[in-house]
């Protein structure tokens, strides 16, 4: 690596797979560290900007003040992009912030962008051939964040091993063709992979999930285990892979599509993004009904919050498949519209209807 060239590190991943968390957790581990964060979520909430912006900093405390005051910083240190996966948005977004970060480079020790759970590290991990970033940028390492029950379940990609029947009563995202070569090319991107939520698993499991995962990708690239998306941050930065001077070399599913220019049909234009406002709502309902939604549409992730009444915090709702998580990230704010939203990736979704099934939670 060049002197004085400013590391980014990329983090892709399926949806729901641990991205935000593990960013979080490197986050709190800055240590004087100047990071600046590239955010970039499919969906109107930018929600996993919001989880995002609420870790705890703790920017109160003298020691953390450098962490969060990286280059033209907004909100901790993080830079929201407008709606659209970082590749298909890459031209006319991903250039100005990373000019404005080259700008600053003498305050940033750190680059971390997280990209859409739907897109693609490839046409990102070029734009750092481009020239105004080459000479002061270098891509430190592609991680890929896999979910590590969902492995387990046999929902890593199609597996033609599979019992036929198997195959048939689940329905899960990872048959479907244009799903299954995202997550491939993510794969075949990394140079290092994140398996998460490993204290979900017993260690056969574990055991299982390492064979299949180690099955898919080179022996040259490091696979790491994580629990509840705690990683030292030293496991992940300063790999200095220069992805970027590979990058080419490395054949994608979706290499056609950005051939010339951006006027193909990208693969995330198969998904609806359906962002659902509501007031105040009862938290066990709300579950029981976007477990409900789940089984009976075509919805690959659920994200969100919600407003309890006479509840001082706000309640951060996260569902993949059938398993939904829910926990209290922060006290809602003076200001703040006391309101829930609701954020469903899928396929073919019936906005009215949705909506109309989720408001029965309001109160």
């Amino acid at each position: 690596m060049q002197l004085n060239k400013i590391p980014a590190t990329v983090v892709t991943g399926f949806l729901g797979s641990g991205k935000t968390t593990l960013l979080s957790n490197i986050l709190k581990q800055a240590n004087g560290k100047r990071i600046a964060v590239i955010v970039n979520e499919f969906g109107e909430l930018d929600i996993d900007a919001e989880l995002l912006r609420s870790c705890p900093l703790d920017c109160e405390d003298e020691n953390t003040e450098d962490a969060a005051s990286s280059a033209a910083v907004e909100e901790n240190g993080i830079y929201e992009l407008a709606n659209g996966c970082i590749c298909c948005t890459v031209e006319e977004e991903f250039l100005p912030v990373m000019k404005q970060l080259v700008e600053r480079r003498d305050d940033i020790d750190h680059i971390l962008i997280e990209t859409s759970g739907l897109a693609l590290p490839k046409p990102l991990v070029q734009a750092f051939n481009w020239p105004e970033i080459k000479a002061h940028c270098t891509v430190d390492s592609v991680i890929t964040v896999i979910d590590g029950p969902a492995v387990a379940d046999g929902r890593f990609a199609h597996n033609p091993d599979q019992v036929e029947a198997q195959r048939q009563a689940d329905d899960s995202l990872d048959h479907d063709p244009s799903l299954r070569e995202l997550l491939e090319d993510q794969i075949n991107s990394a140079d290092l992979i994140v398996v998460s939520k490993n204290d979900l698993l017993d260690e056969a499991t574990r055991g299982q999930v390492e064979t299949t995962v180690r099955g898919r990708v080179s022996d040259e690239v490091k696979l790491i285990n994580v629990s509840n998306g705690e990683i030292a941050s030293e496991l992940i930065m300063g790999l200095e892979a220069a992805t970027e001077d590979r990058i080419g070399k490395v054949h994608t599913n979706h290499d056609h599509h950005h051939d010339h220019g951006h006027h193909h049909k990208h693969a995330h234009d198969d998904f609806d993004s359906l962002s659902i406002k509501l007031g105040e709502v009862d938290s066990d309902k709300l579950i029981t009904i976007i477990k409900q939604l789940i089984a009976d549409n075509d919805i690959y992730r659920a994200k969100g919050f919600a407003a309890l009444p006479g509840k001082p915090m706000r309640q951060v709702i996260q569902g993949v498949g059938q398993r939904i998580d829910s926990y209290f990230d922060r006290l809602w704010q003076a200001d703040e519209a006391r309101s829930s939203g609701i954020v469903l990736i899928g396929k073919g979704l019936d906005e009215a209807s949705l909506t109309a099934s989720l408001k029965a939670a309001e109160v």
